[in-house]
């Protein structure tokens, strides 16, 4: 009997429930059958797809269109720290995804192509590709994710694949219309969206996932050391108002520096506390909370423990955030609140501020500021943020959403683009730049966004 594969089993922690299949040989059926994970934060809330019947091949289009205004009011229109955003006071196609699934027999393979602004503000903080030769960012810059692999017809299913696929530390989706809000609170927008490596997806029940990875680094198209980061997922739903998951990782992701090890677990709960499916007014209502921490230790700096003159400085990461959403008018209209905090002593994971993104020059964003002001990530050096957010949504049907968005978001150091902008003091590359002329941060922001999200 030829095997279905449900479509969710492209996504590393999401497993859609309207998938229909034909329970194959030797196993005992498919893992989360019969849960709702429609409500989940980070996941696809579709309740059927369009595709579902095509037999060797499911397609996939999403598409994610932005407008935002930032209070700061920046003269070069540049948004900064963000890898969801990237121009003020402009209509921008923020992500063109297509691609899909491939299935014949126990074969299995998926590809998702990415176009828009995503493909030029995603792959940061990523030295890999300098280490050897080619271009590494470019090849892979417009893929999302692509891999191959075989299909195990063991308990509820064993997956193995090799390529480039999501990460989904820190909860939230890659995709846009997957997620309760549209920019990220920090937990999420400072961890990885993607990795290069083999993942095994394990099912011995239906209610549990185990997922083991060997990959190349943390959010790295390349290896950085000699060691390969490993680590991986647990995921547990025992019913359809509970997701309980961890991913824990491990590598040697300094450039040059292979004595630092870096390790970083990633915790979330997810919680459906109300479901009225009937009602006239609220129908449901559920909660995301999401912890993370983390260190690196080794090569100059010292984990938790600071202040130690031979070993280096604290360099650690630790970061919650927590989202309540309550949908009504018929699951048409969905309300979303909530935020979060991260300190990040050393840096390490801070998204590099736009214009000054490197110590290093950037040959993937050539400007004339281009690691002319470097952004200060020496060991120990202190960043703090945190933010809040709200939305409305407006959902005429499961594959379209209207999202008008609210965030505020502060840190302890000058960081967000402040009204002098990245780029030059007019805001554009080509104006020669004035040698007193610096990046205007500030450590405020507070903006309004527009989004369209699509998914077919």
């Amino acid at each position: 009997m030829k095997l279905k594969l449900m479509i969710s089993l492209f996504a590393l922690n999401t497993t859609v429930s309207y998938a229909q299949t034909e329970k194959p040989n030797q196993q005992k059926g498919e893992p989360f059958e019969g849960i709702d994970q429609t409500w989940h934060n980070g996941s696809d809330r579709r309740e059927s797809s369009v595709f579902k019947d095509m037999k060797y091949f499911t397609p996939s289009i999403l598409i994610d269109v932005n407008y935002t205004h930032s209070f700061n009011n920046p003269n070069d229109n540049t948004v900064v720290g963000s890898t969801a955003l990237a121009r003020n006071n402009e209509v921008q196609l923020s992500a063109l995804h297509f691609g899909g699934d491939f299935t014949y027999k126990n074969a299995r393979a998926r590809f998702m192509t990415q176009f828009g602004t995503r493909s030029i503000v995603v792959p940061r903080n990523d030295y890999s590709p300098y280490r050897g030769q080619y271009q590494l960012a470019n090849v892979y810059r417009y893929l999302s994710e692509a891999y191959a692999g075989y299909h195990i017809n063991k308990w509820y299913g064993i997956n193995i694949d090799a390529g480039m696929f999501m990460s989904y530390i820190g909860l939230n989706s890659y995709y846009q219309p997957e997620n309760w809000e549209y920019q990220a609170s920090f937990t999420s927008d400072n961890t990885p969206w993607f990795f290069n490596g083999v993942r095994i997806q394990i099912h011995p029940t239906k209610n549990l996932k185990i997922e083991p990875w060997i990959i190349n680094g943390w959010q790295s198209y390349g290896k950085f050391n000699k060691m390969p980061g490993i680590g991986g997922n647990v995921t547990w739903m025992p019913n359809s108002n509970l997701k309980v998951l961890t991913n824990n990782y491990l590598g040697k992701d300094a450039a040059g520096i292979p004595s630092r090890k870096r390790f970083h677990s990633d915790n979330s709960l997810l919680v459906r506390y109300y479901n009225n499916p009937s009602s006239t007014g609220i129908t449901k209502a559920a909660f995301s909370l999401t912890a993370d921490v983390g260190y690196e230790k080794g090569g100059g700096v010292n984990g938790f423990k600071n202040n130690d003159s031979t070993k280096g400085p604290a360099q650690y990461f630790a970061s919650a955030m927590f989202y309540n959403r309550i949908w009504f008018a018929k699951n048409k209209m969905a309300w979303t609140v909530g935020g979060g905090m991260m300190t990040n002593p050393g840096r390490y994971l801070v998204l590099y501020p736009t214009g000054q993104a490197s110590p290093l020059p950037n040959p993937n964003n050539p400007t004339q500021t281009e690691g002319a002001f470097p952004f200060s990530a020496n060991p120990g050096d202190k960043f703090k943020g945190w933010d809040i957010s709200t939305n409305l949504d407006f959902m005429p049907n499961q594959s379209l959403t209207f999202r008008v968005e609210l965030v505020t978001r502060h840190s302890t150091i000058p960081y967000f683009a402040g009204k002098g902008g990245v780029t030059s003091q007019t805001g554009y590359s080509t104006t020669p730049l004035d040698p007193a002329w610096r990046p205007d941060l500030v450590k405020d922001e507070t903006r309004v966004l527009l989004a369209v999200l699509f998914r077919l």
